[in-house]
């Protein structure tokens, strides 16, 4: 079986070849070239075909976060390992936006940095262990901002400007007088809102609109 080649990327020369180390000492993984900045990185995937690019997230001339996005486009089937110090949610919710395959930090590289590498290959993503509530703090807010506008997008303009004027107060008619149709048909969009949304009463779809953001003007 053919090595598992991997390429390093990183502006400072004592890192790569601390990072060189590790991976030579670990049958079937193979360094096959290194970059210095995030443009050599990218001329050197012109000519070479690694698995795994291992880079840093702060390069000169584009960032690792920049060239991630450029290998995922235009190599897809290259994996990333960002290696970083950072360790606030902002940048790992960065990295997972732009596709990249792990994360780990430089504090955990001596011990983790097999193990990152062989969960990547396995067709697993990575984090470091430091940053793994982190992750599921960051995965449980995506994932409740997806409901929410999956939530959203059940509902068509008009109920959405309906819910608005109910939750400034506005009865049946004066709804109807404010959007220039029929009490019934308030009625009827009224009553398509709280079946979609499994709604049982005009308080349940307020605080809707008050953790969907649409109140009325009034608020």
């Amino acid at each position: 079986m053919s090595p598992y080649g991997v390429v390093l990327a990183d502006d400072h020369v004592l890192i790569r070849q601390g990072i060189r180390r590790i991976i030579q000492e670990h049958p079937g993984l193979k360094v096959i070239g290194e970059a210095r900045d995030g443009l050599e990185l990218l001329d050197f995937l012109k000519i070479s075909n690694p698995a795994l690019v291992l880079l840093d997230i702060s390069m000169p001339k584009l960032s690792g976060l920049e060239v991630s996005k450029i290998i995922k486009t235009r190599y897809p089937q290259i994996k990333i390992l960002l290696l970083t110090m950072y360790k606030n949610q902002e940048y790992l919710h960065h990295a997972l936006e732009a596709g990249v395959d792990g994360y780990l930090l430089k504090e955990d590289a001596d011990t983790e940095l097999i193990k990152a590498i062989d969960t990547i290959r396995s067709g697993r993503n990575y984090v470091s262990t430091l940053l793994s509530e982190e992750l599921t703090d960051l995965l449980v807010a995506r994932n409740r901002t997806k409901q929410q506008k999956t939530e959203l997008e059940l509902l068509t303009g008009r109920e959405k400007e309906i819910v608005q004027l109910i939750t400034i107060g506005q009865t049946n008619l004066e709804i109807a007088e404010s959007l220039f149709i029929s009490v019934r048909t308030v009625q009827h969009h009224r009553a398509n809102i709280m079946r979609k949304l499994r709604l049982k009463n005009t308080v349940e779809m307020v605080r809707f609109a008050i953790h969907h953001g649409l109140m009325g003007p009034e608020h």
